[in-house]
């Protein structure tokens, strides 16, 4: 049996599956920091009424780009949190895709969220990406 990749393992498959993604899409991303934490913060999971912390498997934080101005103060950088212990949960309970593709799958739909993209769009990013 495999052991499961620890924190810096999963950042450098999240990274991987970055690069994948389609060169376009991944020039728009500009500043987007991608975070890795075991699980969302308590207070994260309370502010959208989830009692299960596997529940959530990744989180945009920031302002999506439909709703930011340029002359919005820039605080800090938009970050795309990934959880890792509910996205190898549902690695493990689906198996049917390498844990490479669900990471890319749950980046896609985060950073379709700073996009303001629809769900057709970001399955055709994802059925482009490597």
């Amino acid at each position: 049996m495999q052991s499961l990749p620890d924190i810096d393992q999963f950042a450098s498959l999240a990274e991987a599956a970055f690069n994948e993604l389609p060169d376009g899409f991944r020039k728009m991303c500009g500043n987007v920091s991608i975070r890795i934490a075991d699980f969302a913060p308590r207070e994260t999971l309370d502010h959208f009424g989830i009692t299960n912390p596997y529940q959530l498997s990744g989180l945009y934080h920031g302002v999506d780009l439909t709703r930011k101005s340029f002359a919005d103060p820039q605080v800090f950088p938009d970050q795309v949190w990934l959880y890792r212990k509910p996205i190898l949960r549902e690695w493990a309970a689906r198996g049917d895709v390498s844990l490479k593709f669900l990471i890319a799958h749950v980046l896609v739909h985060e950073i379709g969220h700073h996009f303001g993209l629809s769900d057709e769009d970001m399955h055709e990013i994802e059925a482009t990406a490597g």
